[in-house]
């Protein structure tokens, strides 16, 4: 048995220095979470005593009670599921559909329209609002969760993410199918994109998340409290001379839990989508 060889003491040393550091990142990116789990559980006023409350309180119950009073946070909830979920399932089968036909469809005017895709990338979101606000209004579609879901479905990030993706796809793939006689889309949905599932994941996740801290579109859309979303209903609690700060943590804290909860489903695709422009084989 052959005895293990030891690695030298500048190489020991930097790997525990690294170890160190990232143990110490993550403690500190965990503070700003530790804070709302603290402060969710104290009322407001508590939050200002000197020195603040270390440990959680006893007013967590209080506080649901009270947000669920105030803006009906549960219906908000359902709302930001509800727009958040079918925004992702629509937006995502349109890039990768986008970004399949770019990738791998020979067409007059393909480096045009992918040029046109890159410069949407670069129109800022208040340069739109208007002329969208004014669509919207001429639709009738103002106060409608459509108007929230919609105009923004044509993803050029998730475009372009996708196009990535299948330009490694090998076309040999796609030609074997074809003569087996399966149509294009059935070629696109059992044989392509069961590939990139990674990339797919990590496309999910970005939307997902994106959709869900929207705040400027659907506050301009949406006029109605039963129809408000997370962080239009949480910014009704910021008042001109009284802000709930218990309200803010315990609803800002319960607004990230379906994003945990989608990266814990999700992470093995997330972590394989964003390595996998990096790996060559």
């Amino acid at each position: 048995m052959t005895p293990r060889t030891r690695r030298p003491l500048p190489a020991r040393l930097g790997r525990a220095a690294v170890t160190a550091l990232l143990a110490a990142g993550a403690v500190v990116s965990l503070v700003p979470f530790a804070w709302m789990l603290i402060a969710s559980t104290h009322s407001s006023s508590e939050l200002f005593h000197s020195p603040p409350p270390f440990l959680p309180g006893g007013e967590l119950l209080r506080n649901l009670a009270h947000l669920q009073e105030t803006i009906g946070f549960g219906r908000v909830m359902l709302n930001s599921l509800g727009i958040a979920v079918v925004y992702t399932a629509l937006s995502a089968l349109l890039s990768a559909m986008c970004g399949y036909g770019l990738a791998k469809y020979r067409f007059r005017g393909r480096g045009l329209l992918l040029g046109l895709v890159l410069a949407t990338m670069m129109i800022p979101l208040q340069v739109l609002l208007v002329p969208l606000f004014q669509m919207m209004a001429n639709l009738g579609w103002i106060n409608t969760y459509q108007a929230v879901i919609l105009p923004f479905l044509a993803n050029s990030f998730g475009i372009l993410l996708m196009r990535q993706s299948f330009l490694d796809f090998p076309d040999e793939l796609l030609e074997s199918a074809r003569i087996d006689g399966s149509g294009e889309l059935r070629t696109f949905y059992q044989v392509v994109l069961p590939c990139v599932r990674p990339q797919l994941g990590a496309l999910v996740i970005f939307t997902f998340m994106g959709q869900w801290n929207s705040f400027i579109w659907p506050l301009l859309m949406l006029n109605k409290q039963e129809t408000y979303t997370v962080p239009v209903a949480l910014n009704t609690l910021t008042g001109l001379t009284r802000v709930d700060y218990s309200g803010l943590m315990l609803g800002s804290l319960l607004a990230t839990l379906p994003l945990v909860l989608l990266f814990l489903l999700f992470q093995r695709q997330f972590v394989s989508g964003l390595l996998g422009g990096a790996l060559k084989g």
